[in-house]
């Protein structure tokens, strides 16, 4: 069956709850149906026929649909979702999705849209939707999707499901809600907050874009920025009500969905935020340990602290998930708890692509090719322009268009066209530099379909045209590139290849290799790696966002986790000290996050010179302190070390030594 007849006998269908995505139907419905063989056959053809289902959702924009399974779709008034089948049939591909564990599964609202007048419980579905609509419960229809907001706007409305149906909550107990002073979350920061920090470091914070902040507390943020020349506005309800809400280029919503109580009001400020933002929206809230969550005391979904302020401590796929099925966009990760989301996906995809663009270094173009005579005084008496020409070619990896090289019309003025300069250049030399360059650029669409898949981004609608013209060159078609990529990303389930690719990229990247285990490098290497760890760290970066904002990552290829260290001052520091450590566990897509807040406590990085290129400043004193450290045996061995501080300086101090810059004192 192709798109065309799937979409007839959608549209034939007697009822169905119909929104602007998706046609909801019962199973009922689709008894003795064509459309209900073909769903079995498929079922049949994935091996899923055990799967049952009540409710198919067939999208509107694309050929697939989902089954969902509601077991209780007869006698709950608002049935869960315990599970799901997504079936993706243009792209061959399917999914489950099991919601029995979570706190937060999708809600079914109007069950007597989805059946025909003559199901045994049409006119009971049809009261239910009636006593909600009197209650004013669909009124927001954001807020109502998952089980949390959904509870949260009937007890906003002062109602109280008993048995299934409505009642006045006045009528079944006394209700008082717990006051929040939600004022009393705001803090006093000196210098600019993580996400503002994000948005300098990728030069968002140049003076090119104007900034607004919603819900900005004391204004820190921005008091900072305007000390800075910056275009900010920013509004908050306890400290700012009467600021006006202004449209800017970035919006950021910093810390502020934590910290509301009301799920629906908590959805709306997202909403509220993203609307306002013309080029990008940076979210970001509290991340928490699970231990650390079970010493507090639990309040609707969060937590109440002890200065009787709400918040809601986040887990990074649920914040993900959250900001996604809110706003229907990607959200990108860019740190621990901090998610970045683009109004326009060509502004999305160059960003992506751009962090896993690999940096070549190229020897100066000092050789002139052998040509005939006249071609070699041209060709040497535009070196200048010539040399740069070829620089962009190695950057692109193919031809630049008229548009890409500010010189083009001087070179088509020259040597008449920019395929004419190019066939000239090609000796046995160029064409080998050219080929690499080629492959390395090839390599960085591959990571990045690679990721795309992993991450089940949308697929976007159109494309950069410099990235159209990257592919054309580099790929017979998308679909080519996109199918060479997802052959990678099943490899990193491969310990053999993992293995192989580690020990590998240790005999030329600076790194401390624990053998059989795992491999320590800095952040800076990561796009110089063999491709399959690539993909395999870039997997675990879709979970904890921008790699650029850690120092070193240690990859583990024997339990598929990719940890990512920050510390204090990396690369001025001869003992620098672990700030942060973010432990992303591939399985279970999921984090577990620690910060050392007390510096007291941070645990030192050890023989800091193995992570170091011999041209890197202060290599030479760096190794020369390491291995003064070990021949005192205040190290112990070369490679890593698990030390605390208190350890450290307690060695130090049995010694009676101490350490000012690259230099070992008496103490």
């Amino acid at each position: 069956m192709d798109e065309n007849s799937f979409n007839q006998l959608i549209n034939a269908l007697p009822a169905g709850k119909s929104t602007p995505q998706a046609i909801y139907v019962h199973h009922s419905i689709l008894q003795s149906t064509k459309l209900l063989e073909f769903i079995n056959r498929i079922q049949s053809a994935l091996k899923q026929s055990s799967f049952k289902w009540d409710i198919a959702k067939f999208s509107k924009q694309s050929f697939q649909f989902s089954l969902l399974a509601y077991p209780d779709f007869d006698n709950a008034a608002y049935p869960e979702l315990k599970t799901s089948l997504f079936i993706d049939l243009s792209k061959k591909h399917h999914r489950i999705n099991d919601y029995s564990k979570s706190d937060n599964p999708p809600i079914l609202h109007r069950k007597e849209l989805m059946v025909t007048k003559d199901y045994p419980h049409f006119d009971e579905f049809t009261l239910i939707t009636q006593e909600g609509e009197l209650a004013g419960l669909y009124e927001n229809t954001r807020a109502i999707g998952f089980k949390l907001g959904w509870e949260a706007t009937i007890i906003k409305a002062g109602c109280e499901l008993v048995d299934g149906r409505l009642f006045r909550a006045s009528a079944v107990f006394d209700f008082t809600e717990k006051k929040i002073d939600r004022h009393k979350t705001a803090i006093v920061r000196h210098g600019l907050s993580s996400p503002m920090k994000f948005l300098f470091n990728k030069g968002y914070l140049s003076g090119d874009y104007s900034v607004f902040d919603y819900g900005c507390g004391l204004g820190d943020d921005l008091a900072e920025l305007h000390a800075n020349g910056i275009d900010a506005a920013g509004w908050d309800p306890n400290f700012r009500p009467d600021a006006e809400l202004a449209n800017a280029d970035i919006v950021n919503l910093g810390f502020v969905l934590n910290v509301i109580e009301d799920v629906p009001e908590r959805i709306e400020a997202l909403h509220h935020a993203f609307e306002l933002a013309d080029r990008l929206l940076i979210v970001s809230c509290m991340l928490i340990s699970e231990s650390k969550l079970a010493q507090m005391t639990q309040y609707k979904d969060g937590v109440i602290t002890s200065r009787n302020t709400f918040q809601k401590y986040y887990f990074q796929s649920e914040l993900q998930l959250f900001i996604e099925d809110t706003l229907e966009k990607n959200a990108i990760s860019v740190g621990p708890g901090i998610f970045i989301v683009f109004k326009d996906e060509l502004k999305e995809q160059t960003y992506l692509s751009s962090k896993l663009k690999r940096k070549l270094h190229w020897q100066s173009f000092n050789k002139t090719p052998t040509k005939s005579e006249k071609l070699r005084v041209l060709l040497d008496q535009h070196r200048e322009l010539v040399e740069a020409f070829w620089n962009i070619v190695l950057e692109l990896g193919r031809i630049p268009a008229f548009d890409e090289f500010t010189q083009s019309g001087l070179i088509v003025e020259t040597f008449g066209s920019a395929k004419k300069l190019f066939n000239l250049l090609m000796d046995d030399e160029k064409k080998a530099q050219f080929e690499q360059a080629k492959m390395a650029r090839k390599e960085d669409y591959l990571v990045y379909f690679a990721l795309g898949l992993f991450s089940k981004r949308k697929s976007y609608k159109s494309m950069p045209v410099n990235k159209k013209r990257d592919i054309k060159a580099l790929f017979p078609s998308v679909n080519a590139g996109q199918e060479e990529a997802k052959e990678w990303l099943f490899k990193i389930a491969d310990y053999d290849l993992l293995q192989s690719a580690v020990e590998h990229a240790a005999q030329y990247i600076p790194s401390i290799h624990n053998l059989g285990h795992s491999l320590l490098i800095q952040t800076r290497y990561i796009n110089e790696l063999p491709i399959i760890l690539r993909v395999y760290i870039g997997a675990a970066a879709m979970i904890y966002g921008d790699w650029s904002e850690a120092d070193v990552i240690k990859i583990h290829v024997t339990s598929g986790k990719v940890t990512f260290m920050v510390y204090d001052d990396f690369v001025n520091n001869s003992i620098p000290r672990m700030k942060e450590r973010v432990k992303v566990k591939l399985a279970d897509q999921d984090i577990d996050y620690f910060d050392y807040i007390n510096e007291a406590n941070r645990p030192p990085l050890l023989n800091k010179h193995e992570l170091m290129a011999e041209s890197d400043n202060h290599y030479v004193e760096q190794k020369r302190l390491d291995e003064k450290l070990m021949s005192l045996g205040v190290v112990s061995a070369s490679g890593e070390q698990h030390m605390s501080v208190i350890e450290f300086n307690l060695q130090l101090f049995s010694i009676r030594k101490d350490i000012k810059g690259y230099r070992i004192y008496d103490n």
